[in-house]
């Protein structure tokens, strides 16, 4: 899986490796020509087994999940890149939904995860579709990085997705599901790393109304 791949999907990891393989199914069975590249912490050496066992590849790098996207991203070629996470469901025909939307100057295309009422509504999304050609934009200050690297985990994606709208990049696609299997919805189980969430948040959300003024007020460009 993953020759000539036209999409690469990224999955950070961390201490879950009992998600490896079920993510992996729903991937072979939706998405057989995609390439998956896993990120892994140095250390996590469970997660690692439960990846080597499915043959799939891995990438270690030392870092947050921001840091792991941007790592895979700097390590990767293919024309599309999918921002994921081990806790997703994929289902048929979610690429094809999510490419529909793709059009001049639409960079980030959002996916239907069947959980936040924001992303439900088309006004978010914690997971998208990404055109190399976007990535070269970087973020608000830093071309090299896609994503902000300061975020521990959470308000990552708000930052993401405020400064595609603000470029007029982003786009919802209702119809692409890529369904997230969070126990905030009694779809999975809570563990440590959800169970952090709460902390981490007070350290997001005030990184993100402290970055929130490089893009708020600005308006879109107009590419007429």
């Amino acid at each position: 899986m993953g020759v000539g791949a036209e999409v690469v999907i990224v999955v950070p990891v961390l201490g879950r490796p009992q998600n490896v393989k079920p993510l992996l199914d729903s991937i072979r069975e939706t998405t057989p020509t995609g390439r998956v590249l896993f990120v892994a912490d140095p250390g996590d050496h469970e997660e690692h087994r439960a990846i080597e066992a499915e043959g799939e590849e891995m990438l270690i790098v030392d870092g947050n999940y921001a840091k792991k996207i941007n790592r895979a991203i700097e390590e990767t070629d293919e024309p599309l890149i999918f921002q994921g996470a081990d806790d997703l469901r994929f289902y048929p025909g979610w690429l094809e939904a999510a490419k529909a939307k793709l059009a001049p100057g639409i960079g980030v295309v959002g996916v239907n995860d069947l959980n936040s009422k924001r992303v439900m509504a088309g006004t978010h999304a914690d997971h998208a579709l990404i055109t190399r050609e976007y990535t070269k934009l970087g973020t608000i200050d830093d071309p090299t990085k896609v994503l902000h690297e300061r975020y521990p985990h959470e308000y990552v994606d708000d930052e993401f997705i405020e400064t595609a709208k603000m470029r007029g990049a982003f786009v919802s696609a209702p119809d692409s599901i890529v369904e997230h299997l969070h126990p905030n919805s009694g779809k999975g189980e809570m563990d440590e790393l959800y169970s952090k969430a709460g902390r981490r948040m007070l350290i997001g959300r005030m990184i993100f109304r402290w970055r929130r003024r490089k893009w708020a007020g600005r308006s879109a460009p107009d590419r007429a």
